[in-house]
């Protein structure tokens, strides 16, 4: 990855995904390494899940970190493949707990092979990124990652007890959104930092910027659930919905709708009433929901820009700038 040190513009997606290739495909081949079992169901599953794609963003957090500050190698390309292994389990557990059928535009793994299997690799694949942590032999990188896993097994727990329940605001939803999405990127971003061997002041500052970038794209990703198309989106549109979630939309609305709307909303929540989609959609239209949940996310994309502002200009840091603006452009 080149470095240079004048100042430039914030890089498109294309560019980002072409400056982190050579990194990427090194943490890809590793992934694929340190993935097979001899138990082939487990290779099955863990290869459909990990083959379907995506654009690695988690992992190419990491290595835009080192490099924007100074170095990536091996142990990135070990601390990368590790966050992967952690997404890719809570993906595995997500999809049974919520019931999920697509995920990428492809049949879950759920779908296709059960509920028990699902939970069964996706607690393999979490073992699976401890070994790869311990081979590190850094008490510090354990420290973070196991304080990060711990966050997302609150946040799932978080996320449980506010289904279908009409009463969640928008400071409980923020706090799920912490503990589920934003911990996994500020991880990363800290990990990469920290195995360029930086101090405390910049790990801290990729960690504050890995955290914003998280809000600012799940804040987005919601978003899209009401607003995208389902084929580009690659799962069904008015999932949220069905599963009895309310995303930021839907709770502005809440919050602004008349009485009758509002009573009639919190109905839809408690019974995750898919077929209600229209009524639901006019309501957010009518509040403004999209665009007020779209200025959010947009606000923590720009909080995520300024906690760069103290990093040195390079191509990484331009990169990083990048996808803190693609979090909130994306169209899925």
């Amino acid at each position: 990855m080149t470095i240079t040190e004048d100042t430039r513009p914030a890089l498109g997606l294309p560019q980002i995904q072409s400056l982190a290739a050579a990194d990427m495909a090194a943490v890809d081949a590793l992934i694929r390494r340190r993935l097979s079992s001899d138990v082939v169901l487990i290779n099955q599953i863990a290869d459909h899940i990990i083959s379907a794609g995506g654009k690695r963003l988690r992992p190419m957090l990491v290595m835009l970190a080192g490099h924007a500050v100074g170095h990536a190698g091996p142990d990135h390309h070990q601390l990368a493949a590790i966050i992967e292994f952690i997404h890719t389990s809570t993906l595995l557990h997500d999809d049974v707990v919520d019931e999920s059928s697509l995920r990428r535009g492809r049949s879950t793994a759920n779908a296709l092979w059960g509920n028990a299997p699902s939970v069964l690799v996706g607690d393999f694949l979490y073992s699976r990124s401890f070994q790869l942590m311990v081979e590190l032999e850094r008490m510090s990188v354990m420290q973070i990652l196991a304080d990060a896993t711990n966050r997302i097994a609150e946040g799932e727990v978080l996320q449980l007890l506010h289904v279908h329940n009409p009463d969640t605001d928008e400071a409980a939803y923020l706090r799920v959104i912490e503990r589920k999405t934003a911990v996994l990127f500020a991880a990363g971003t800290r990990l990469g930092a920290l195995a360029s061997g930086v101090d405390e002041a910049t790990q801290q500052a990729l960690f504050d910027y890995g955290m914003h970038l998280g809000y600012a794209f799940q804040i987005a990703d919601d978003v899209l659930d009401y607003s995208a198309n389902a084929e580009e989106l690659g799962k069904n549109l008015g999932d949220d919905l069905a599963e009895g979630k309310a995303t930021l939309p839907l709770i502005h609305a809440m919050a602004h709708s008349d009485d009758a709307t509002r009573e009639r909303l919190r109905t839809i929540v408690q019974d995750g009433d898919a077929s209600a989609m229209p009524e639901v959609l006019s309501a957010i239209r009518a509040t403004g929901g999209l665009e007020y949940s779209r200025a959010r996310a947009e606000e923590y994309a720009e909080a995520a820009e300024r906690a760069l502002d103290g990093l040195a200009d390079n191509d990484a840091v331009a990169a990083l700038r990048g996808l803190a603006r693609y979090a909130v452009q994306r169209s899925h």
